[in-house]
């Protein structure tokens, strides 16, 4: 019987693939103990948890960005981490991390341990606790290929997949017209209206969330139905004939089925999920960070799938200026989703298996 660690938490893009690979080493192998990492604040809190699995967790540790007091005493919290770490990880005989506050500690306590390291990249640009995972020496998977550095001669897996997302993609290859239109059914939509869905990312977006706001009446207006997942921290807009506001998406194979029009950031999670089910998109990519969510959809953007607008364009009046021309470039799109993505858990977890026999 092997254990297995899986680290990745804070956000539903790095615990996400972690739960679908989790799945199906479970599937294959029943006997065998699944633990995840998280801290104390993450969504692996809910989601975990939900999923069956054991949540062990650690403190978090975040790098400061400006020079501080914070900065000087971060060395020693890393530490600490580290060590609180090797704890729950002594006797695993895997870790496979999926980026995140939680997975440098990992990595690092793995390395000490012995223990053999597999890690997946979602994103376009690798992550800097990857990164560092990679310098340590473990197996890389990469959802997408990149021109420079150790992943480039990672394993390009694409990204594990929901379980709903890929029975969903199964279902409509029957009849994707008639798969969409349930979908719309199902969400309390128009089957005869376009349907709009706006998301921020598995927490919402404040700023999206404002441009709906200033920019509602218009699009109803248009004839078509929003669906808006607004954030389970914010505030819930008034609902009104046409437009559904949410806290939180749980059926995204249905939103993404339905939506002849998305309107979202471009986390990996995100615009792989779109890339097997969705339409058409517009993509406005978070303006923090290393850059990763305008690489992450670049691909969609070459093939006809997408456009990118940066959020300090994205406002009421470009909703104006530019929604019939979105519309008319969805009904152009193919109906179809793309599978390309389908067996992407099966080669990670063919390669730690392979990571795990290598040790022996």
């Amino acid at each position: 019987m092997a254990r297995v660690i899986i680290a990745g938490g804070g956000t539903a893009g790095h615990i996400e693939p972690g739960l679908s690979v989790a799945r199906l080493w479970r599937e294959k192998f029943p006997q065998d103990h699944i633990s995840f990492l998280g801290t104390s604040s993450g969504l692996e809190n809910t989601l975990v948890p939900a999923a069956n699995f054991e949540l062990l967790l650690i403190p978090k540790v975040v790098a400061p960005r400006k020079i501080s007091l914070s900065l000087l005493s971060a060395p020693f919290s890393f530490i600490g981490a580290v060590a609180q770490t090797r704890k729950h990880m002594r006797g695993a005989d895997i870790l496979i991390g999926f980026g995140g506050y939680v997975s440098a500690p990992a990595y690092c306590a793995a390395k000490s341990l012995n223990i053999p390291i597999v890690i997946h990249e979602a994103n376009a640009k690798p992550g800097v606790a990857n990164k560092l995972g990679a310098l340590l020496g473990a197996k890389l998977a990469i959802s997408r290929s990149v021109s420079a550095g150790k992943f480039s001669q990672a394993l390009i897996t694409g990204l594990p997949l929901r379980s709903d997302v890929i029975q969903a993609f199964n279902a409509a290859e029957a009849n994707w017209n008639a798969a969409r239109r349930q979908a719309k059914i199902e969400l309390g939509c128009d089957p005869d209206s376009d349907v709009i869905l706006i998301m921020g990312g598995s927490q919402g977006s404040v700023a999206l969330n404002s441009v709906v706001e200033n920019s509602i009446e218009f699009m109803l207006a248009q004839g078509v139905n929003v669906v808006h997942s607004v954030g389970q921290a914010n505030i819930l807009p008034r609902e009104r004939p046409g437009y559904f506001p949410i806290p939180y998406i749980h059926s995204m194979s249905a939103a993404y089925l339905a939506a002849d029009l998305l309107i979202a950031r471009s986390g990996a999670v995100t615009c792989s999920e779109f890339r097997t089910l969705g339409r058409y998109a517009l993509f406005v990519p978070l303006p923090i960070g290393n850059g990763e969510q305008r690489l992450n959809a670049l691909d969609l953007v070459e093939s006809g799938r997408a456009m990118i607008v940066e959020q300090s364009e994205f406002n009421s009046t470009y909703i104006t200026e530019n929604l019939k021309a979105l519309r008319e470039k969805s009904h152009h799109a193919s109906v179809q989703g793309d599978g390309g993505e389908l067996l992407a858990c099966e080669k990670i977890v063919s390669l730690m298996e392979y990571a795990i026999s290598e040790k022996k």
